[in-house]
C-alpha cells in the first residue's frame, strides 16, 4: 500500500509534464511549404509556385462578457509572419506589350501576434480558392478561335456587302 502512495505523485508529475509538452506540439506556428498557382491577365499559361507561408495555431481566448471588461479577456493571435521577401517569378505565354514578372512573397520566420490590419489580412472574405488556375489553355485557344471566326465572318459580311 505505501508503495502506491509513492508512486501516484510520480504518476501525476509525469501526467502534468505529458501535458505541459502537448500544448507546445498543439499551439504550433511555423513555416509551411506552399504551392502557390498564379497568373497573369492576358497571359495564356499559368504557374505552380513553391513558396513558404505561415501555418499553425495560436493561443486564443474569448470571452462573452461586454464593455471595457470583457475586452481584457480578449486574446486573439494570428500565426504571422515576422519578416517576407518578395520574389519574381516569370511567366510564360504573355503578349509583347505584358510584363511577365510578377512578385509573390515567401516567408522567412513567423510568430504568434495580434494581427495588423495595415499590414496583414486578418480575415478570409474571398471564397475564390488559390490551388488551381482560372486561366486554363483550353479556354484561352477557345477564345480565340472565336475572335477569329468573328473577325472571318465581319470580313466576309464586309466583302459581300461591298460587292452589292
Amino acid at each position: 500500500m505505501y508503495r502506491v502512495v509513492l508512486n501516484m505523485p510520480l504518476f501525476a508529475l509525469k501526467s502534468l509534464l505529458l501535458c505541459v509538452l502537448m500544448v507546445g506540439a498543439v499551439y504550433t506556428c511555423m513555416l509551411k511549404n506552399y504551392t502557390l498557382w498564379i497568373e497573369k491577365q492576358d497571359c495564356t499559361q499559368c504557374v505552380a509556385i513553391n513558396t513558404t507561408i505561415c501555418s499553425g495555431y495560436c493561443y486564443t481566448q474569448d470571452t462573452n462578457l461586454r464593455g471595457r471588461f470583457g475586452r481584457t479577456f480578449l486574446i486573439q493571435r494570428s500565426c504571422v509572419p515576422l519578416s517576407l521577401v518578395y520574389r519574381a517569378a516569370h511567366i510564360p505565354g504573355c503578349p509583347k506589350d505584358v510584363n511577365p514578372q510578377l512578385y509573390y512573397p515567401a516567408a522567412h520566420c513567423c510568430s504568434c501576434r495580434r494581427c495588423d490590419t495595415r499590414t496583414h489580412r486578418c480575415v478570409r472574405t474571398s471564397r475564390i480558392p488559390y490551388d488551381q488556375c482560372f486561366t486554363t489553355l483550353d479556354s484561352v485557344k477557345k477564345q480565340n478561335q472565336s475572335a477569329v471566326e468573328i473577325s472571318q465572318y465581319s470580313n466576309t459580311s464586309s466583302s459581300a456587302l461591298a460587292r452589292k
